[in-house]
């Protein structure tokens, strides 16, 4: 083979180049992304106004980053690629709880609440109870998880999108179950809302006749010593973005109901238990 960068051998070429003592993973991960680079672009026949429309949009997605936003990650998001890498690192077994995508809207340092009480500070929306177990793969409660958990408001808003509209802390909490790993606690009934549309990605949805919406969700990260850390949403079933979230984030098993509630204290009731691996083992049922 040629020493030369040839059109035949520009992959070869390109990775020939990496020095002898390069750490071995970044080896491996810098010779894969070249060869499926260079892959693609022979695939598509790239013609040199669409590598420098590809320039062009790279740079303005990295100039619209800030400590606010990060439009990489929404990239990230809305190509699925965040969705697989989640998958990939969190493998469980069956019946244990999914994860999905973490979203941009968590704030660290949230208010721990007494079991039960509400974290809708501003009394809009439809209210709803959020309840359920938090157990382990063969069904025992799991005393002292931690459930940090937070929404949108009715407007489709998260509080830090509000300063001065919504109080800090609204629709935000973290429980901790007792000996019988129940939670409950009183939220609203979330509603879907689109991502931000106004950059880069939110042009290339539309180019490619994708709506940016998200389907309604609430935010959980359990986690209790012993065991993996749970990050995911449940999601209201009756949705109507349930089947084309903007960042692929559903999962069957985090579809929740929500039923009206009987009880007259609030207007919906959402039960869902959360199952949880323990750290280092796959944690089969009747292990």
């Amino acid at each position: 083979m040629s020493q030369f960068f040839t059109e035949e051998g520009s992959a070869q070429a390109v990775n020939a180049r990496m020095g002898a003592d390069v750490e071995p993973r970044l080896k491996i991960v810098m010779a894969s992304l070249v060869k499926h680079l260079h892959a693609f672009i022979k695939d598509v026949q790239l013609t040199q106004e669409e590598w420098e429309a590809a320039i062009g949009f790279l740079t303005r997605t990295g100039q619209i980053c800030g400590n606010e936003r990060q439009e990489f990650i929404l990239l990230s998001d809305t190509l699925g690629a965040s969705m697989l890498v989640d998958a990939l690192n969190h493998r469980r077994p069956a019946g244990a709880t999914e994860n999905t995508v973490l979203g941009p809207f968590h704030v660290v340092g949230a208010p721990e609440r007494e079991m039960g009480a509400s974290i809708t500070l501003d009394g809009k929306g439809e209210t709803c109870a959020f309840e359920g177990r938090v157990v382990d793969i063969n069904g025992n409660p799991v005393a002292g998880a931690r459930l940090d958990v937070w929404s949108d408001n009715p407007d489709g808003f998260y509080d830090v999108q509000q300063p001065g509209i919504q109080p800090q802390w609204n629709n935000r909490g973290i429980f901790t179950t007792g000996d019988d790993g129940h939670y409950r606690f009183i939220g609203i009934k979330p509603v879907s809302y689109p991502i931000p549309d106004d950059g880069p990605v939110g042009k290339m949805l539309a180019a490619l006749g994708r709506h940016p919406y998200r389907p309604a969700h609430m935010h959980f990260i359990v986690t209790a010593p012993g065991f993996e850390k749970i990050v995911t949403h449940t999601f209201a079933g009756d949705d109507a973005y349930l089947n084309s979230d903007a960042v692929f984030g559903v999962k069957e098993t985090l579809v929740a109901p929500f039923e009206r509630a009987s009880d007259g204290n609030t207007v919906w009731r959402s039960p869902f238990d959360f199952v949880l691996t323990p750290v280092g083992g796959s944690g089969t049922a009747g292990a």
